[in-house]
């Protein structure tokens, strides 16, 4: 188990393309709406003109689409992602990822499964609730076996699920923290939109889901900076500081 987690992470490493380098537009498209939500969630941190003045550039920047990485594109439909070359490059990345993650896993399961089906390899030391039963003695169809007896199924998805700590121990903090089938398994549906935002190699630095179209983000940041009532945490502080050493 240890032997084929580490072959897999070398295999996922040498099966992993090299993130392109985005250009300087798209990088500018993409730190333009951070500085706009930073400048809303930190605005009680400047003053009333400072604020004033930063609201003021950045309405008339996202008005006026001076961020947008293709001006003339705008107003147009959302290209579809799924003819961006990049994007494509990037799924089939995430898939010979996957592929390195599960082809070794249901290789071993399959192979213990076909010649040690049935057996029980160890007892634990300790007693158990029959609530443990299901899990520790997969492919044992017997009721009365002790529930401290384990199958050979069982220990291998009790090692599948409890290695992690010994696979950073070998590979290290980033290094270890390889996929198994257990983190596959409890994927919910709202990770999709996570897989599909890396779809782009450079999916990490980017602030917009594919398909969606950067002027419309950017006129919904503008019309929460325009209704944001501004609040400046020092106004009157020196009264406050009086008042409380009074």
């Amino acid at each position: 188990m240890i032997l084929t987690g580490v072959l897999r992470h070398y295999a996922t490493v040498l099966l992993a393309s090299a993130p392109k380098k985005q250009e300087l537009p798209a990088i500018r498209e993409q730190r333009s709406l951070l500085r706009g939500i930073n400048l809303r969630n930190n605005a009680h941190a400047i003053s009333p003109s400072a604020f004033a003045a930063r609201k003021n550039y950045m309405i008339s920047a996202y008005k006026e689409g001076t961020f947008l990485k293709d001006p003339e594109n705008r107003g147009k439909a959302a290209a579809n992602p799924m003819t961006d070359p990049a994007a494509m490059e990037g799924m089939m990345g995430m898939m010979r990822g996957n592929m390195a993650m599960m082809v070794p896993q249901t290789l071993i399961m399959s192979w213990i499964n076909a010649f040690f089906a049935g057996f029980v390899i160890m007892k634990l030391p300790f007693p158990l609730t029959l609530r443990f039963k299901s899990m520790l003695q997969s492919g044992v169809m017997t009721r009365d076996l002790d529930v401290r007896w384990v199958s050979s199924l069982s220990w291998y998805f009790l090692n599948l699920f409890g290695l992690q700590s010994v696979f950073i121990f070998i590979l290290g903090n980033d290094n270890g923290k390889l996929p198994h089938i257990s983190q596959a398994l409890m994927r919910s549906a709202s990770q999709m939109a996570q897989q599909m935002s890396q779809m782009n190699p450079s999916a990490g630095a980017t602030m917009f889901q594919p398909g969606q179209d950067p002027d419309k983000v950017f006129q919904s940041e503008m019309e929460n900076l325009e209704v944001l009532e501004h609040a400046y945490v020092l106004k009157g502080v020196e009264n406050r500081l009086l008042s409380s050493i009074a």
